[in-house]
């Protein structure tokens, strides 16, 4: 039996989501069909630094759903799984440019890393001011299929959230930057699947899983991750995912941000269980837990399981986790 999916075509994926989101947000976000960005409605904003992200679709609402105040300035979307060319990232850059710079946040992928930064310096030669902060927070594996160094998973949510609100504040392009770059520094995260994903365009699960396993430590594009196990009860799979975390950085003596994030296609019953878990295991481990998300924030299209996210915070970025936001994502 071929996929069951909401679409047309598997080459129209991206295109049809895009004309989805202007049509459902009329005036709030912009939609340059041309270049898949998803841009602020408002944008550019004088006297304001942007705030730039992107990536493969399928991961959403990562990056297109947290366009907006408070968040980011446009998000550019590749093909599913596949990085957007340095093209689409330089008419990024140009879209939002309000003459005080630009950020770039970008997840630590091969091909991400490489087409922002080709595309920074093309902007930089055109006068638009551009860094970048590449946030590799994954602790499962340290090289993998994709990348040179560790993943660019759920911290990602946590860098965008910080430096959008910083940026809204008024800071300049070299504060919001060394703020992303604290909080990239200070996120660990650790994930695992329950189910494969059927990219559209491949037509088939990436990988097979039987009935009675999970893949443990696995990447957002499916990657392989640490091991593949036995299924447990989730008080054990939290400890799983808690633990490599902790013994990777010290998180006790701080207020830590929290996310307990679903990888696309698991219920939000079994989210809050494993959440519950994990707060149980942070306690007794002297982690104190200030902020939390449980949901969806970066997903692998339907995959079946779950990311546990550890930011070590401070009160200078629980001011900007706190500050207002106005997205489709992520909103108070």
């Amino acid at each position: 039996m071929g996929m069951k999916k909401l679409i047309n075509d598997p080459g129209t994926v991206v295109a049809d989501a895009l004309r989805g989101i202007e049509a459902a947000h009329p005036g709030t976000l912009k939609v340059d069909h041309t270049n898949r960005l998803i841009v602020r409605g408002d944008a550019p904003r004088p006297g304001k630094v942007a705030v730039i992200s992107g990536g493969g679709s399928g991961h959403e609402p990562l990056h297109g759903g947290f366009v907006g105040p408070g968040m980011l300035d446009a998000a550019v979307c590749g093909e599913v799984f596949t990085s957007p060319t340095p093209d689409q990232v330089l008419a990024a850059l140009q879209a939002v440019d309000s003459g005080e710079g630009t950020l770039m946040i970008v997840k630590n992928y091969t091909g991400d890393v490489m087409n922002f930064e080709m595309a920074g310096e093309l902007a930089a030669a055109d006068g638009i001011e551009v860094t970048s902060v590449v946030v590799a927070d994954d602790v499962a594996v340290t090289d993998s299929l994709y990348t040179a160094g560790r993943r660019g998973v759920g911290g990602t949510v946590v860098v965008e959230k910080i430096a959008g609100a910083a940026a809204e504040a008024g800071r300049s392009l070299a504060e919001v930057t060394a703020l992303a770059q604290r909080t990239a520094d200070a996120a660990r995260s650790m994930g695992l699947a329950l189910t494969s994903c059927t990219v559209p365009a491949a037509g088939r699960p990436t990988f097979d899983l039987a009935d009675d396993e999970i893949e443990l430590g696995i990447g957002i594009h499916g990657e392989p991750g640490r091991s593949r196990e036995k299924l447990a009860p989730v008080h054990d799979l939290a400890a799983r995912l808690v633990n490599p975390i902790l013994d990777d950085l010290d998180f006790t003596g701080a207020p830590v941000i929290v996310i307990c994030n679903g990888m696309g296609g698991t219920p939000l019953i079994e989210l809050y269980g494993l959440y519950a878990e994990v707060s149980d295991l942070l306690a007794a481990r002297g982690v104190q837990i200030a902020r939390n998300l449980v949901g969806n924030y970066i997903t692998s299209l339907e995959m079946a399981g779950a990311s546990i996210t550890l930011v070590k915070a401070d009160s200078e970025l629980l001011d900007y986790w706190d500050a207002p936001v106005s997205t489709t994502g992520l909103r108070w």
